[in-house]
C-alpha cells in the first residue's frame, strides 16, 4: 500500500511508542493527525520535542470522551490506537481509570472508526494479557490470564476489538507487542530503571530478578504497526511483535551495566516487587504469524538496541528522576 497521503490517526501519539510511530508514518508522506491528551499546559508528550512536530496536526483530548474520539476519527483513512494507561503497579490504586481508558476508550475508538468506514483499524494489545507462559513460545492462541487489573483491561479491549469484526465486520487487526524498549520510554520500565540508576551512581533498586521478557526494540515495534496498518488479509487477526528470545530481569541488569562500563549492585525494593499471583514469571514470543501475516521480523537485538538506547538516555536524563520509584 502507498502511504503517501493516507489520512491516518494516531491515539496515544505522545507517548513513547506512539511519538515513533506518528513520527514513522510523516516519514512515509501519510498526512498524520495525532490525538494526544488533553492538558492545560497545552503540552503534546514527546512531540513537542519531535524533529516533525509541524509536519502532523495535534489534536487534544480524552481517549475515554466519546465526543472528542469521534471528531478526531472522522474523515480518516487508517487508525492507531495506542492510547492506554500501561503502569501495572498503578493499576492496583486505580482500576476505576484503566477500565474508562482502556476499555471504554478502546470501545469509543471502535465506535467511531465503524461510523466513519475506515479502512483499517490497528489496535494495540499487550503481552501482559498471556499472564505467565504455560508454553513457549508464546502463540497468539495461547491461553489469556489477567494477572494485574492492568492486563484485565487489556483483555477486555482485546475482545471488544474481536466482537467488533465478527458483529459488524469492522476491519480491526490486534497487534500484541512484547516488552518494547528505547528512546523515551517512561522509568516504570525495567530499562530505563537500569540505566538512570546505573547513570546516578549506587545500588540499582529493582524488584523480582527471576522473570523473563522477550524484549523489541521501538524501531521494530514500529515496523509491525505500520506492516499491519497496510497488509492484506489481516483483519480480525491477533498478530504477535516478538523476538523469540528471553533474558531474566537480573541478567539483563548485569548487560546494561557492562555496557556502561558500570558496577553493578542490585537491591531489591519491596515496593517495586509485584504482588502475590500477579508477577508475570515468563514471556517468550512467538512471531511465526508476523513473519507470515506481516513479513515482519526484528531487526534489533540487544545487542544493537540496548547501546543508542542508553545513549539517549545519557543526553535525556533532566527528563527523569533517578531517586524516584515510577509507578
Amino acid at each position: 500500500m502507498e502511504w503517501n497521503g493516507k489520512r491516518v490517526l494516531v491515539t496515544g501519539a505522545g507517548g513513547f511508542i506512539g511519538s515513533h510511530l506518528a513520527e514513522r508514518l510523516v516519514e512515509l508522506g501519510s498526512d498524520v493527525q495525532a490525538f494526544v491528551r488533553y492538558n492545560s499546559a497545552g503540552r503534546r508528550g514527546w512531540l513537542d520535542s519531535s524533529a516533525v512536530k509541524n509536519e502532523m496536526r495535534v489534536v487534544a483530548g480524552d481517549i475515554a470522551d466519546a465526543d472528542s474520539v469521534l471528531a478526531a476519527v472522522q474523515g480518516t483513512d487508517i487508525v492507531f490506537h495506542l492510547a492506554a494507561l500501561i503502569g501495572i503497579p498503578y493499576s492496583y490504586q486505580a482500576l476505576s481509570s484503566y477500565v474508562s481508558t482502556n476499555v471504554q476508550g478502546t470501545m469509543n475508538v471502535l465506535k467511531a472508526a465503524r461510523h466513519a468506514g475506515v479502512e483499517r483499524m490497528v489496535h494495540t494489545s499487550s503481552s501482559e494479557v498471556y499472564g505467565t507462559a504455560r508454553y513457549v513460545p508464546i502463540d497468539e492462541d495461547h491461553p489469556l490470564q489477567a494477572q494485574s487489573p492492568y492486563s484485565a483491561t487489556k483483555v477486555a479491549a482485546d475482545k471488544m476489538a474481536e466482537a467488533f469484526h465478527l458483529s459488524f465486520g469492522l476491519p480491526v487487526v490486534t497487534i500484541r507487542p512484547f516488552n518494547t524498549y528505547g528512546a523515551r520510554q517512561s522509568a516504570r520500565a525495567v530499562i530505563p530503571t537500569v540505566i538512570i540508576q546505573c547513570m546516578n551512581g549506587g545500588a540499582v533498586k529493582l524488584g523480582n530478578l527471576s522473570p523473563t521478557r522477550d524484549l523489541v526494540h521501538v524501531s521494530d515495534t514500529v515496523a509491525g504497526f505500520v506492516s499491519a496498518g497496510s497488509a492484506p488479509d489481516v483483519a480480525g487477526s491477533v498478530i504477535n511483535l516478538g523476538t523469540n528470545t528471553e533474558i531474566s530481569i537480573g541478567d539483563l541488569a548485569e548487560k546494561i551495566a557492562a555496557l556502561m562500563g558500570t558496577p553493578l549492585a542490585v537491591e531489591q525494593q519491596a515496593e517495586r516487587v509485584r504482588r502475590d499471583g500477579s508477577e508475570v514469571e515468563r514471556l517468550l514470543a512467538s512471531n511465526a504469524l508476523a513473519k507470515e501475516k506481516l513479513d515482519w521480523s526484528p531487526q534489533h537485538g540487544l545487542d544493537e538496541g540496548l547501546p543508542p538506547t542508553i545513549e539517549w538516555f545519557r543526553t535525556h536524563m533532566d527528563s527523569y528522576h533517578p531517586d524516584v520509584y515510577a509507578v
